[in-house]
């Protein structure tokens, strides 16, 4: 298997550039900053007690800074939504490339927290200079009383920005160790209780920086750093260096050896700095609002926006309980509309007071109808209390409700629709899509759309590839995969669609029960797909042509088909490949 390079461009090449753009301006903000409080003027001073501990916070701070500012721009999901199904956006690259937001989310969140650990030992190096290296000469610049005051983790409790900070630390701990896979799939609650808490991190982080700890020289043309100040020297009764014997003779009281070096900041260019006046020092204004302050609010009106937009319940119009603990739900809600592939966040306050979950759209309103559904696996607390409330009884296998029984349904709230890469599928003259059990759900909106007519998409030939463990979680939908393929026969287009069902764990041949299902009985296999196979029959099928791979499913078949999509072929046929991620 090789690689190829255009496939490869096709796939990565935007999202590499767009990484290495991020970390080129991560790398030059760092070392901008570090080079100014190394060799800046203004902080001669400062950067003489503290030394590198200075330059290594305050250039960390950047950093942090930049990143805190782009993690929430990924979560501004009605704004991706707005430029994905805008005109905005007109290049398939670009809007693939707003696919990556988690990703880029969670990059930014884990250099957070790695510039954090930075900035904080920085900080404690700091700490000790300040309280070993206190200045007597210019005591506007101590943050320590006196010298060798205590210790620094005592002087750093005293002041707003080290129990601030401290906070942070703690705040940033919490939600770093919830965001892990072992805990997000074992407890999901943890993880959203945990990571709502970055509004209190953003609020003590505009505390944070409103300390006033590092103060620069103000007054430069008046006192240059390291300048001679022969007044002072006079009222000190000190001796100069040799130097300065010509220019200030009556100053001089006990002349120095003639070997005694000038200081360097004393003498440039041969011409001697003489300062008129004290330095004076001034806290700097904080940079962080102007980093933060604006996607902030921008993320705080987006949540007001989105709570105004689902403030209304949905009219739940009918549960249907299917095999393999899957719950479906059928909903209307006025002025409601959905593009294939996008996704809802449902809220039920009696399942939970705060905590809401993302579900793909399984069903579409559209001009006929204006009914949407989606399908739940229960996997979790959330889903069972939630099943339990919309079932009469948690063990009973039911099918529509009566509608005189609707009034039992608890009051459902959803957010949404939001966008996904799934919305491409039918941009692509051919689209390979691919599910892994109850990662079907974004590609039955896709097939439900195509159910009331196909004509007006770009789409001419799907591949449709269904992979399950157990036979009945075929019946999830084997009548909308049976409605499909019926309507294309009798248009004449049985080749509009090629379906492929793949039974992973059986003991020997089975079927779907029931004749209707006899379509999807001849099209199904045992076994797991020959990737590497299929991809080549469908390459040579359509040679030279840009096929969209999209996949839903577990994480193994997610790799294999990427690896596959960057691969090259004998046909001349490019993969481009997409993934559901939900924000």
């Amino acid at each position: 298997m090789t690689l190829s390079w255009r496939s490869w461009l096709a796939n990565e090449g935007s999202k590499h550039l767009f990484l290495f753009f991020w970390l080129s301006l991560n790398v030059w903000l760092f070392w901008k900053t570090f080079l100014l409080y190394n060799q800046g003027l203004q902080y001669y001073y400062l950067h003489q007690m503290l030394g590198l501990g200075l330059c290594v916070s305050r250039a960390s701070a950047s950093v942090l800074n930049l990143n805190c500012c782009l993690v929430l721009l990924p979560m501004c999901r009605v704004i991706l939504a707005f430029l994905r199904g805008s005109q905005k956006v007109a290049s398939k690259k670009t809007r693939r490339l707003l696919d990556k937001s988690k990703t880029f989310h969670v990059t930014c969140g884990v250099t957070i927290c790695i510039f954090s650990v930075l900035h904080v030992a920085a900080h404690l190096v700091n700490a000790l200079n300040f309280s070993e290296n206190y200045n007597e000469e210019f005591l506007a610049l101590n943050a320590a009383n006196y010298r060798g005051e205590v210790s620094q983790l005592y002087l750093m409790s005293l002041l707003v920005p080290g129990l601030t900070g401290v906070i942070m630390v703690l705040v940033l701990f919490l939600m770093c160790t919830a965001s892990t896979f072992a805990i997000r799939v074992s407890n999901y609650d943890i993880f959203w209780y945990t990571h709502n808490l970055f509004f209190v991190f953003y609020m003590l982080l505009m505390l944070h920086v409103s300390g006033g700890v590092l103060k620069y020289q103000t007054n430069l043309q008046e006192h240059p750093p390291g300048c001679f100040n022969p007044n002072k020297t006079l009222r000190q009764n000190l001796t100069v260096p040799k130097a300065f014997e010509e220019l200030f003779p009556d100053y001089t009281t006990e002349p120095l050896p003639e070997d005694l070096p000038v200081p360097e900041p004393f003498v440039q260019n041969h011409f001697m700095r003489i300062c008129s006046e004290e330095p004076k020092f001034q806290s700097h204004f904080p940079e962080t609002w102007f980093w933060i302050s604006g996607p902030l609010c921008l993320y705080c009106v987006e949540r007001l926006y989105r709570y105004i937009r689902s403030n209304k319940p949905v009219t739940i119009t009918s549960v249907i309980s299917h095999p393999s603990n899957v719950l479906e739900v059928r909903m209307m809600k006025d002025d409601f509309e959905a593009r294939p592939g996008q996704y809802i966040i449902l809220h039920c306050p009696r399942v939970s007071a705060l905590e809401s979950h993302p579900f793909t759209l399984t069903m579409c309103p559209t001009d006929t109808k204006a009914t949407f559904g989606v399908h739940v696996k229960v996997v979790g607390d959330w889903t069972e209390r939630f099943r339990d409330l919309l079932l009469l009884h948690s063990d009973q296998d039911t099918e529509i409700l009566p509608i005189f029984q609707q009034r039992r349904y608890p009051k459902l709230y959803v957010d949404g629709p939001f966008g996904s890469p799934f919305e491409e599928a039918l941009n692509y003259e051919v689209s390979l899509c691919v599910a892994g059990g109850i990662g079907v759900t974004p590609f039955a909106s896709v097939l439900n759309t195509l159910l009331d007519g196909w004509k007006c998409y770009k789409l001419r030939r799907l591949y449709f590839i269904w992979v399950c463990r157990d036979i009945e979680s075929f019946r999830w939908f084997a009548d909308l995969l049976c409605m499909l393929h019926n309507k294309l026969w009798q248009e004449n287009r049985p080749d509009y669609i090629n379906i492929q069902l793949y039974l992973s764990q059986t003991d020997g041949i089975q079927k779907i029960i029931g004749e209707k299902y006899q379509a999807l009985n001849s099209r199904l296999l045992v076994g797991r797909p020959q990737w590497k196979l299929l991809f080549d029959d469908i390459a040579k099928c359509n040679r030279r042509k840009t096929i969209g791979v999209f996949c839903c499913g577990p994480n193994k078949i997610s790799k294999i088909l990427h690896k596959l999509s960057n691969s090259s072929n004998a046909y001349g046929t490019r993969f481009e490949y997409n993934k559901e991620s939900f924000s």
